[in-house]
């Protein structure tokens, strides 16, 4: 099954909640980066994940294993599976990799098991392994509100080009949260991307792409400041940071532009892909 990677073309940060997570107002979008995810019976009831990447855990860290265990503790399922990834979406990137290789997890085992779940009750179940889960169940392109979990579906943004370029650091999401102002910060017209994109107006869906997370990761790793000027020197529509980061991605719409910022790119940073927008949902 593939597990296609987001991007986040507007991200606000509310207030903190009561239950120590923040309250997010975002809207999501998949685009054609994806992990692969096989999954096969075992006659023993384990679960074992299978990756050769070496940055991707083989037991209880790993948000598929956890997906599988959720649904056989729920489900009371005496069966084990053996779930291979396949690595193409780079790790701890702001690309919801880990969450999407749970959620395309779900959806597989609910195939492979029988157990007739619908998108909505996969959805419930991934929200206890990840705020990000929910939306990657669906797939496609919405608006996720609460802490990532209250998923409202929109249609899908006009077709373009993605050029996404990953410095070789982490970050930490949860530094970032700490760290971020809310009182100081430029908050995104989360609502006129809605419109932006319901309008499948371009221009408009480029001027509104907005992260409040930004200047947080920005002031931290100055290196990702520096990909976000560069992808717009070399001519990107518009350059954003995804998520926590540090993964920056810029739309492009023309092949002979697409061309000139992802060389561009490639001189000055190893990890740069090229990839179309999908925006539309997976199916049931």
């Amino acid at each position: 099954m593939k597990a296609p990677a987001k991007i986040n073309l507007s991200l606000d940060v509310l207030h903190k909640r009561s239950d120590g997570y923040h309250e997010v107002n975002m809207v999501m979008t998949t685009i054609d980066l994806a992990d692969r995810v096989e999954l096969t019976d075992l006659y023993s009831d384990t679960i074992q994940i299978i990756s050769h990447n070496r940055f991707v855990p083989d037991d209880e860290r790993n948000l598929a294993y956890q997906a599988a265990k959720l649904l056989k503790e729920k489900l009371g399922v005496r069966r084990g599976v053996a779930i291979s990834i396949t690595k193409h979406i780079p790790v701890a990137a702001g690309l919801a990799g880990g969450s999407s290789d749970a959620a395309a997890t779900l959806r597989g085992l609910n195939k492979l098991w029988g157990l007739g779940l619908s998108l909505d009750e996969l959805a419930e179940i991934g929200a206890e392994i990840g705020s990000d889960v929910p939306f990657c169940v669906y797939g496609g392109t919405a608006v996720a509100r609460g802490r990532g979990e209250k998923i409202e579906h929109i249609p899908a943004p006009p077709p373009c080009w993605v050029i996404l370029a990953k410095p070789t650091i982490g970050v930490s999401t949860a530094d970032v949260y700490r760290n971020l102002q809310l009182q100081s910060v430029h908050h995104p017209d989360v609502d006129g991307m809605v419109e932006a994109i319901k309008e499948k107006n371009y221009e408009k869906i480029c001027a509104l792409a907005g992260n409040v997370l930004e200047s947080v990761t920005l002031n931290m790793h100055p290196e990702v400041a520096q990909i976000k000027e560069q992808m717009k020197r070399f001519g990107a529509d518009v350059s954003l940071m995804s998520g926590s980061g540090p993964t920056v991605f810029g739309l492009v719409q023309h092949d002979s532009r697409l061309q000139r910022v992802y060389n561009g790119l490639r001189g000055f940073c190893e990890h740069v892909y090229a990839v179309r927008l999908i925006g539309e949902r997976h199916e049931q």
